[in-house]
């Protein structure tokens, strides 16, 4: 073991702090907890008018023309997906995302067909998914990963090439921005994850924008079991509402989501000047003309330049006093669900090298100068003891 080694907080030494960084600040603020007791005193706790106040509010803030609140993200990507895709299509979807992009595709009886990641954003790569294209391909599901738009040009062009639906994954995404407009403008429809670690976190809940009148009406009556009138069904659906509880929570939460959005670009910027000194890690490129949302802040280890796995860098670093995660430890093919769909598919180099080298730093709105300097020390302290 080096000297500098065993002055490591994992091996012994004295960590940088015993006060961990906070890695994310989930806690619902007085006033979304208010907010949620009124509904409460109401009894009126179905969705009603809080949903409402939400699907209005956020769809024009993501320039959307419908939103749509529903139960979770994934019952979004569910209600999305059914009216645009047919089982048997096949389907481009990143090989580099969370698992419910791909899954229900499958629960829908689409083919996965996975997608490489672009090398420098980890986003889906357009061209890779332009070589990707079967007789058999009727959409792109592409995820905003992290909060970062993918390159949403390319995407809608190789769709207008090959008559392609286009369903984007905003579960990490909200009030980011392409080109100066807001994400919910693109595409067929996007969804969207309230998911209580989210940036606009309620517990759970979901939501659908569109642009289109009847492909909104289609979400609609499949969230509530295709009724068009009390008792009177048009359609067979699903129960996948959200209720006003939770509506309420995400309306409260929201007030303060512009600004939470700002600090935390302003903490992206301060991890760049942080990581600009620190040689073998780097942070995720961003989109072109894109504005991230900063969901989670992820760099990816240059494990050629250190003495250690990315796992080992992990566990010091958080020995330190800086926690992390890793987002996520196995590209989507590697998943054993998606083993049968493999066959004839060419490989995903790069989102295998993602799945080894990337992890997500302390990201949200609460990161003050003193969380920075610890960042800052831990991070140079443990790189500099596992550099090759």
């Amino acid at each position: 073991m080096s000297t500098l080694t065993a002055q490591l907080a994992i091996s012994g030494g004295t960590p940088v702090t015993t006060a961990k960084v906070p890695f994310m600040l989930p806690a619902l603020a007085e006033a979304d907890i208010n907010s949620a007791i009124l509904v409460l005193k109401s009894g009126i706790l179905r969705a009603a008018k809080k949903c409402e106040e939400l699907e209005t509010r956020l769809g024009a803030m993501s320039n959307a023309k419908h939103a749509m609140t529903c139960a979770n993200g994934t019952c979004a990507l569910q209600l999305a997906y059914e009216p645009l895709l047919q089982p048997g299509d096949d389907v481009l979807v990143p090989a580099w995302s969370y698992i419910a992009t791909a899954s229900m595709l499958v629960a829908r009886g689409c083919n996965p067909i996975f997608v490489d990641a672009n090398p420098e954003t980890g986003q889906i790569d357009v061209a890779d998914a332009a070589k990707r294209i079967t007789p058999k391909t009727r959409g792109i599901a592409a995820t905003h990963m992290y909060g970062c738009p993918v390159d949403i040009d390319g995407v809608q062009a190789l769709a207008k090439a090959h008559n392609l639906k286009v369903i984007y994954d905003a579960a990490q995404a909200h009030l980011a921005t392409y080109k100066g407009t807001g994400i919910g403008a693109f595409g067929d429809a996007v969804t969207y994850s309230f998911y209580a670690t989210k940036n606009l976190g309620t517990g759970e809940g979901g939501m659908i924008t569109c642009n289109d009148d009847g492909l909104a009406r289609q979400i609609k009556l499949l969230r509530s079991h295709g009724e068009t009138d009390k008792y009177l069904h048009e359609q067979v659906g699903y129960n996948y509402r959200m209720n006003d509880v939770t509506g309420a929570i995400g309306c409260s939460r929201l007030d303060r989501l512009p600004a939470e959005t700002d600090a935390r670009r302003a903490a992206a910027a301060r991890y760049g000047k942080v990581l600009a000194g620190i040689p073998g890690i780097r942070p995720l490129g961003i989109t072109p003309g894109a504005v991230s949302a900063y969901h989670l802040y992820t760099v990816e280890l240059d494990v050629s330049q250190f003495k250690c796995t990315r796992d080992e860098f992990a566990a010091a670093l958080n020995a330190e006093g800086v926690p992390n995660a890793v987002h996520y430890p196995r590209a989507l093919p590697d998943q054993p669900a998606f083993a049968k769909f493999l066959k004839g598919q060419a490989a995903w180099p790069v989102a295998v090298r993602l799945a080894k080298g990337v992890m997500s730093l302390p990201m949200h709105h609460g990161l003050s100068d003193a969380h920075f300097a610890v960042i800052e020390e831990s991070m140079n302290k443990v790189a500099a003891a596992m550099r090759r």
